[in-house]
């Protein structure tokens, strides 16, 4: 008889733990996304309206800046305590200067999602027509700026780089003539050049060595990463459950298509070509990504403290991830 009521009793406890978990307040986090509808932007806000945010216990309040640069002052100022899609470059600057910013997972690596356009009656044809011209990028930090220095240095061509905002406001600058080329990162601004309405002139991938690099990164406000490290950790995991829902579910693909404005086979050829799975790792930077950054030699020993402990520890591996 008392080994059945201790039985009763350890049920009634396990059920009582459980309803005060799930009773648990969500733990709040401000996410600041570089770009909305550019590259890997549309990760957090499709997982969270799934609710797969939720279940690791994360009430998020999104917000979307004009690129890496915004991005990266909200983190410092604390106005977000997480960035999505910072360029990787930018990041380091900040973080160089004591900012409280740290690397929490890679968000994009490669080259084939931005892209450089003009006009479909511009005169410019080629890489080597731009000597002289403007050649847009978001703001100073961002990976369209890495993007587009990195090409400079490539074609060895003295064109003019001009910060223009958001793809958005750079499309409308473009097809008005404020500047000469524009940018944009898939999907945002294929439907343009499939209706042959602007033409492609480069991409960032056209740069080798840009090519094999993580160009945008997940940083998180050092000082909240401190106080709250399992906060994080379960941002991460949500993060890594919304990728493998979009890309491996019929659902996933439908609700990527609707906040993309797609249809959903434009939406499908977007994701296998422009952001196939391999350029949105779930997880932390790899030793091989950090080596193909552009040669900055007084950031080497800034790396090891730069790259949180907290994302080696608690994000995927490879093996793991979808």
């Amino acid at each position: 008889m008392w080994r059945a009521r201790l039985a009763a009793a350890s049920l009634a406890l396990i059920a009582t733990s459980v309803a005060f978990e799930s009773l648990r307040a969500e733990d709040a986090l401000k996410i600041a996304v570089g770009g909305r509808g550019i590259g890997e932007t549309f990760v957090t806000e499709v997982g969270y309206k799934a609710g797969l945010f939720n279940r690791h216990n994360l009430a998020l309040d999104i917000f979307y800046t004009d690129g890496g640069g915004e991005t990266q002052q909200a983190v410092i100022s604390n106005s977000a305590q997480v960035g999505i899609a910072s360029g990787f470059l930018g990041a380091i600057g900040v973080f160089a200067k004591r900012a409280p910013v740290r690397i929490i997972g890679g968000s994009y690596t490669g080259g084939a999602q931005v892209f450089w356009y003009v006009p479909a009656d511009s005169p410019i044809r080629t890489p080597q027509d731009l000597a002289g011209k403007s050649v847009a990028y978001s703001n100073s930090g961002s990976s369209t700026h890495a993007g587009v220095l990195a090409l400079q240095k490539h074609y060895n061509i003295k064109f003019k780089p001009t910060p223009t905002g958001n793809a958005a406001a750079t499309m409308t600058a473009t097809m008005s003539g404020q500047v000469d080329v524009g940018w944009a990162g898939a999907p945002f601004g294929i439907a343009e050049l499939e209706a042959g309405k602007t033409r492609l002139i480069m991409k960032s991938s056209d740069a080798p060595d840009f090519d094999k690099q993580t160009s945008r990164v997940i940083i998180a406000n050092a000082d909240e990463l401190k106080a709250r490290p399992d906060v994080f950790a379960r941002f991460m995991r949500g993060y890594r459950d919304s990728l493998a829902w979009i890309y491996s579910t019929p659902d996933g693909l439908k609700s990527y298509a609707a906040f993309a404005k797609l249809s959903e086979t434009t939406a499908k050829r977007a994701l296998q070509e422009f952001l196939p799975p391999a350029a949105v790792p779930a997880g932390c930077l790899t030793p091989q990504n950090l080596h193909h950054s552009p040669p900055a030699p007084r950031f080497v020993s800034l790396r090891r403290g730069f790259v949180a402990d907290r994302c080696r520890k608690h994000a995927p591996n490879e093996s793991e991830s979808a």
